[in-house]
């Protein structure tokens, strides 16, 4: 019995000296460096993103095939699962004091395997990448692994929610798995996102160039429209992370949670009118109208959650609530390229409607768009092809659609903005709107031609003309009489007339054709 007792004290203690080295990760010497440059380690990361002792690890003793470089804790990435506000997650973090935290045959195990389960189980699943890439030593173990990965991320696509944080590297081949996510977060200063680093552009172009400027937080974001957040540090990043699943489901089997805020469904707002200006060339911060029609939270903080704002900011994507309903909100933003749909426009505002379409997210429509970006730049980048992503996006898309028109929508952007003929379950507009072919500055003239060629003063009577073409054609009266408006509203009305809307379309059903898939536009 003695001996007995003794046997299972060893084990135990085995057991203890194998999760003490696991968890010590790539020792007391890289951890501190890891520190040093204002980084958390692995383990603290998931402690700042998860509810508190929610966490329950997978793998930790995980070793790969290839001992060449010795062993490696936990094989440089930390898996589980555990909580976000009282909600189940599956999450991954690689380590980069562990093998700079390169991915292996067995860390791609690892990470396949909770990507699996999250799919199965139905839970969104959070990255918190910190890596050097492939590791090299693998050769095409490594590279098979990177493969198995992106299938999954492709294969979980649309039926769980994915998001990323770079907190560090995230170089060469694997940085395909954030990017193949539907959410990619960076923190300043620390984390960078490229194919090539700056050493190897450095050898093949001659170009200078550090990482900060290459793939930085601000670059990833405004310059190449990867990233969807950037961040000033990793407990903002992680507490962000939070704020976004609150909005969404945990899979597309579930419809997003709804939460009260403690805003009332019948709120007017007399003052609303007064936020947009009457002339249509005059700009005015779109944001400014998000914020009073909206949910409003009784802690005073901010009502929305804005996505890409430094990328294409001619167009507004963000999460809000509309009577406790998560909504997804596309809109101009007359502050910037006068609103105008340009190439990254419509690629930013085309990837959110589909999103929202996956996981049953109402979308909210705020028109205020004189057209598309003109210039020879935008015709060789092929805003043709761009631009009829959102028309496709918007036609493809079974969720409810409202669409408000504001203050002016014109020609094929009127279209490209969810129209009733791409399927919109309700349209409205303000008695300010004009919605017409073209503007009337452009209009007239075509109109007008032979009266103004014999005018004495052609410049007063195209003033004349402008102003009749305004009032006789681009009213949206014109368009509620052939039922392409259902309604013109008092604009403090316009929060009890959305949510009534919505709330009748949200028992829509609708079923196209029978097909595999369609084929998006390039």
């Amino acid at each position: 019995m003695t001996e007995e007792i003794e046997i299972k004290k060893q084990q135990l203690e085995k057991l203890e000296e194998r999760r003490k080295a696991a968890m010590a990760m790539g020792g007391a010497e890289r951890v501190e460096t890891q520190k040093n440059k204002g980084k958390m380690t692995a383990r603290e990361r998931i402690c700042a993103l998860l509810d508190p002792g929610t966490f329950n690890e997978i793998g930790i003793f995980a070793r790969n095939r290839n001992t060449s470089y010795g062993e490696v804790a936990a094989d440089g990435v930390i898996t589980g699962y555990g909580k976000v506000n009282g909600r189940r997650v599956y999450v991954f973090s690689q380590d980069f004091t562990s093998v700079g935290g390169t991915l292996s045959e067995t860390q791609a195990d690892k990470i396949c395997f909770i990507l699996d389960e999250a799919i199965k189980v139905g839970c969104p699943i959070i990255s918190l990448n910190d890596s050097g890439g492939a590791r090299i030593q693998d050769g095409l173990d490594a590279l098979s692994g990177c493969g198995k990965l992106f299938y999954r991320n492709t294969m979980a696509s649309g039926v769980i929610p994915q998001i990323s944080a770079i907190v560090g590297p995230s170089a060469g081949v694997a940085v395909y798995s954030p990017a193949l996510m539907d959410f990619v977060f960076m923190v300043k200063g620390i984390g960078f996102a490229y194919i090539t680093g700056p050493r190897v552009v450095e050898a093949a172009t001659g170009e200078k160039i550090t990482d900060e400027e290459l793939g930085g937080a601000q670059a990833a974001q405004k310059k190449a429209g990867v990233v969807c957040r950037s961040e000033e540090s990793e407990v903002e990043c992680y507490q962000n992370i939070r704020e976004l699943l609150s909005f969404l489901p945990s899979s597309n089997r579930e419809e997003p949670p709804r939460e009260e805020w403690g805003d009332t469904p019948d709120r007017r707002d007399p003052a609303l009118f007064d936020v947009v200006p009457s002339s249509p060339s005059r700009p005015y911060n779109m944001f400014r109208v998000i914020e009073r029609v909206f949910d409003q939270r009784n802690n005073g903080n901010k009502n929305y959650f804005d996505l890409f704002p430094l990328f294409a900011t001619n167009i507004i994507t963000c999460f809000a609530r509309l009577n406790g309903w998560t909504v997804g909100v596309i809109a101009n933003q007359p502050s910037s390229k006068a609103g105008c749909l340009d190439i990254d426009a419509s690629d930013k505002a085309s990837r959110f409607i589909r999103f929202c379409d996956a996981f049953n997210i109402p979308l909210i429509n705020f028109v205020d768009v004189p057209g598309y970006l003109p210039g020879a730049a935008q015709e060789w980048g092929g805003i043709i092809r761009h631009g009829a992503k959102m028309l496709y996006a918007y036609s493809e898309a079974t969720v409810p659609k409202i669409t408000l028109t504001i203050r002016k929508a014109y020609g094929g952007a009127y279209l490209g903005m969810c129209s009733k003929d791409l399927g919109a379950d309700a349209v409205f507009a303000w008695p300010s709107t004009e919605m017409a072919v073209m503007g009337a500055e452009g209009a007239a003239p075509i109109i007008y031609r032979r009266e103004l060629e014999m005018a004495a003063d052609p410049g007063s009577l195209l003033q004349e003309k402008v102003k009749q073409y305004r009032e006789e054609f681009a009213n949206p009266y014109r368009g509620a009489e052939h039922l392409h408006i259902d309604d013109v509203i008092d604009p403090a009305e316009t929060r009890s007339k959305l949510i009534a809307a919505l709330e009748m379309a949200m028992g829509r059903k609708d079923t196209g054709p029978w097909k595999k898939h369609g084929i998006m536009p390039a």
